[in-house]
């Protein structure tokens, strides 16, 4: 388990919340709630909410306008990445991603066993590092994103956090740019 300590001062992170529905808007989005809540409890901020249709084109239009906003440092997605027809966020998260971050998903999935067992292998849950902008697509339902949330983000997320997080990165993610 990830531990803080030390001397190093929390850094609140800007962070969007995007929840790929067709069904879902902003009055019933249970699981963009629980992301919301839970990175603002934790000292984050939240730069930006949507709710867009699981549709490529749509997803990759709002993906590419976030990663090229320097007013965000964080995308998490809710929703898609199942095995249905209509369930396309990790083809979305392919078509605007520099670098793939696997152990992401194949830790959110080590931890779903844990709760579901088998099923998570219907999880195609995935991070990505795009123009500096880390993203994170997880499973649509509230237990998934507390999941990930509680048990690898708040985590990561923290600059506190030891031995390394994600955020005492960030200043060198764009170092091939320059």
């Amino acid at each position: 388990m990830s531990k803080i300590e030390g001397e190093r001062d929390f850094l609140p992170v800007r962070i969007a919340v995007l929840t790929v529905s067709d069904t879902r808007t902003l009055e019933n989005d249970k699981s963009g709630d629980t992301l919301v809540t839970r990175l603002e409890d934790s000292g984050h901020i939240l730069a930006d909410r949507k709710i867009i249709k699981d549709e490529v084109p749509a997803l990759v239009e709002q993906l590419q306008a976030w990663i090229d906003d320097d007013g965000i440092e964080v995308v998490i997605a809710t929703g898609g990445t199942g095995l249905t027809g209509r369930d396309v966020t990790p083809e979305a998260f392919a078509q605007v991603q520099e670098k793939e971050i696997p152990g992401f998903g194949e830790l959110f999935r080590w931890i779903s066993y844990q709760k579901i067992k088998t099923s998570t292998i219907q999880s195609r849950a995935v991070a990505v590092l795009a123009n500096g902008t880390y993203l994170f697509a997880l499973p649509g339902s509230t237990g998934a994103c507390k999941d990930a949330w509680d048990d690898i983000l708040v985590h990561q997320l923290d600059a506190r956090t030891r031995p390394c997080n994600m955020v005492e990165m960030m200043p060198r993610l764009k170092e091939h740019m320059v």
